[in-house]
Parts: C-alpha cells; sequence; structure tokens
C-alpha cells in the first residue's frame, strides 16, 4: 500500500526555523513522514533529529564533523553525507515539501534545487529572494512550484492578499517590532553590546536574525523579500512599528479595507500554516488573548536611527546587483559585530561603504549572483579590516 504521507525534506534542521519544524512534524507522524534533515556543522543535534524522525538521509554542509554524525547514526540505517554538493543533493530528493531554512547566501543553491523540482518549498531564507529574487521567481513559474513564505510578516500577507483583487490592492504593510533598541539614542546604540543586540523583547530567534532585528535591516530585507513574493512597486510597500507584534502584517485594498494577520509572535504558527496548507494544521504555539494584551501601539521607524531601512528601499530602486551587494555586506559586518570586531553602528554604515564602493551590475544569472555575493563580502571585510 503507498504511504500517502507528504514527504518532506527541511534544509537548515537545526536551526530555529528547522527546530521548530522538527517539533510540528513529530507531532504528526499520521501526516508527515522525513526524506531528508540538512544542517551546517551540529552533528549531535541532527543525530538526535534524525533519530527521532527517521528520515532516508542526513547531510552536514561541514565535512569535518561527518565523523561524529557517523559515529552516532551508527547502526540506524539512516544515510550520512557531507559537503555542499551534498546538500544540494538532499535538495533534489523526491519530497513533497522542503523547508528552506539555510541561513544566508548559502541557501541559495540548493533552495533553487527543490525550486527547480516543482514542489512546494516553504521558504525561510530571506536571501534567497533578496540576492536573486527575479531568477528565483523566474524558476518557480518555469517548473510549477509553490512558494510558502514562512516570515511571519510575509505569511500574514499571503493568507490575507486576494491575488483576484490585485488591481484593487492599495498597498502592503510590513510591521515591525522595532527589536531591543527601538527607544535607544544613537550615542546609546553606539555603545550596544552583541549580548544586548540579540535579546529581542518577542522572538527567540538566531543570533544573525536578532542583530538584523536591532538595526531593522531584518525589515529591508522582508521589504525586498515582499517585492518579488507579491509582484508590487517598493513604493507600495509600507513598513510600520508595531512593539507588541501581535498584528504580522496588513494588506490595504482601494476600498479602505485592511486585513490584518494576527496571532502570538511565535514562528510555528507562520510553519505550521505552510505545513498544513492548503489546510491548516494544530499548532502549540499559544493563543492570542486580546484582552490580556489590551493595548496595541503603532509609530513610524524613525530612518535617522536604523539607516538600514533607507539602504535596502535604495538597494531595491537601483536594482539588479544592489539587493546582493546589500546582503552579503550585512552579513559580513553582523558577524564582525558579534565577534566583537565593530560597533553596532558599524554595521549599516559598513553596508552603505560597500554599496558605495562596488560596482552593480545586472544579473544575468545564478553565477553572477555567487560572483557579486563574493566580490561584495571582500569588500565589506576589507573594510572592516580598516575599521577594526
Amino acid at each position: 500500500m503507498s504511504d500517502a504521507r507528504r514527504a518532506i525534506t527541511i534544509l537548515g534542521s537545526t536551526g530555529s526555523i528547522g527546530r521548530n519544524t522538527v517539533e510540528l512534524i513529530e507531532a504528526r507522524p499520521d501526516l508527515y513522514r522525513t526524506e531528508a534533515l540538512v544542517a551546517n556543522a551540529s552533528a549531535d543535534l541532527l543525530a538526535d533529529q534524525a533519530l527521532r524522525l527517521r528520515p532516508r538521509l542526513a547531510v552536514l554542509a561541514d565535512e569535518a564533523a561527518l565523523p561524529r554524525l557517523r559515529q552516532l547514526l551508527a547502526g540506524s540505517g539512516i544515510e550520512t553525507a557531507a559537503g555542499a554538493q551534498a546538500v544540494i543533493e538532499a535538495a533534489r530528493l523526491p519530497a513533497d515539501w522542503v523547508m528552506a531554512a539555510i541561513v544566508g547566501a548559502a541557501g541559495l543553491a540548493p533552495t533553487l534545487e527543490a525550486v527547480r523540482r516543482g514542489v512546494v518549498v516553504a521558504l525561510a531564507n530571506k536571501e534567497c529572494l533578496v540576492c536573486a529574487g527575479s531568477l528565483m521567481m523566474a524558476e518557480v513559474a518555469a517548473h510549477g512550484a509553490t512558494l510558502l513564505p514562512v516570515d511571519s510578516e510575509h505569511s500574514a500577507i499571503f493568507q490575507v492578499f486576494e491575488t483576484n483583487q490585485r488591481h484593487a490592492i492599495d498597498k502592503i504593510v510590513l510591521t515591525a517590532s522595532g527589536g531591543p533598541f527601538r527607544q535607544k539614542s544613537l550615542e546609546d546604540m553606539r555603545a550596544m553590546t552583541p549580548a544586548q543586540a540579540v535579546a529581542h523583547p518577542n522572538w527567540s530567534m538566531g543570533a544573525k536574525i536578532s542583530v538584523d532585528s536591532a538595526s531593522m535591516m531584518n525589515k529591508g530585507l522582508e521589504l525586498i523579500e515582499a517585492h518579488h513574493l507579491f509582484a508590487l512597486p517598493e513604493d507600495k510597500i509600507d513598513i510600520l512599528v508595531h512593539p507588541q507584534s501581535v498584528i504580522h502584517s496588513m494588506v490595504a485594498y482601494a476600498d479602505g479595507s485592511v486585513l490584518a494577520q494576527l496571532g502570538s509572535p511565535d514562528m510555528r504558527t507562520p510553519i505550521a500554516y505552510a505545513l498544513g496548507w492548503p489546510r491548516r494544521i494544530a499548532s502549540p504555539a499559544p493563543k492570542l488573548d486580546l484582552a490580556s494584551i489590551a493595548t496595541l501601539t503603532f509609530e513610524a521607524p524613525d530612518p535617522i536611527r536604523f539607516p538600514a531601512l533607507g539602504l535596502a528601499r535604495a538597494a531595491l530602486q537601483s536594482g539588479g546587483s544592489a539587493p546582493t551587494v546589500l546582503n552579503a555586506a550585512n552579513e559580513v559586518a553582523v558577524a564582525a559585530f558579534l565577534a566583537g570586531r565593530i560597533g553596532f553602528l558599524d554595521i549599516a554604515a559598513t553596508v552603505e561603504k560597500t554599496l558605495e564602493t562596488m560596482t552593480l551590475v545586472p544579473l544575468g544569472g545564478i553565477g553572477d549572483v555567487l560572483e557579486q555575493d563574493r566580490a561584495a563580502r571582500h569588500c565589506a571585510q576589507a573594510l572592516i579590516d580598516t575599521l577594526a
């Protein structure tokens, strides 16, 4: 008898999104079976997940960690592999649904492989659309894939976006918590430490994404992502600071209606939506209690204290390789900040200087994207070496 369960591959299973996805799949063995799990270097956690979900294949990007993984999975019957090519091969396995949650530009190639199989791809990697949005969406269309956004903001828009009323959409509004430095002065922000930057008031996320939230670069990246996901021009995408993180985003229509998706700030909700789509499945996320929250507040983002937003808008307007350079420079600068080599305000300054220094070019293919990404990282690193 054939197995009617949905076959799942998780690219990035040991990160925050991946761990939540594993939790949801593990709770419903009647609905899902696991084809492959892919992680970077966390052999112990990957082995634990593999023994719980029993995938056909467990893959590490870091080849040095493979012996440990093989030791932990010896006798289990689960195949193991490592390296960049092994990650891509995992994305090619016959899963019906692929979670694309590898952080950064490293997620681009395996996500593209999953898209080319024409399956449902749950996209939790902003950089795929930031670095190569037009190319990625062309591949989605060419291969008949379905791209489901997993970011809470884009999932919210997806849920209330009336595609048959596209002509009547006035704008979409991405909400932002404002991060841990929402009320800090520029002088205060200059002295902020990595530990303070990753202490997000609402969400539990990885260090890089938490720093992006503190600088509001995450919202700039989401603006570029939304442009590609929903085929809307930059001037129809607004950003609004909403500290309670209850309204996850909104769509405003020409008749004055504004449709919003609300929920507790818990990533298991948008993951469950993507995992169950086109149905809905239960999630262990806490239920929203508006009476106990009592007050929802909103404010415009401050472009002076959070220059990353303006940099992202300008990159989207410039087009070509500008968003790729923006993303690469930001990744390098955030890593340098987390390592204590530069200050918090140096992140946006490094991104801006990299964009000014680089010669921006059109992107004809994924090779161009990867070359611009490489060159931008080299440029940003040289700038940081000067600062440090």
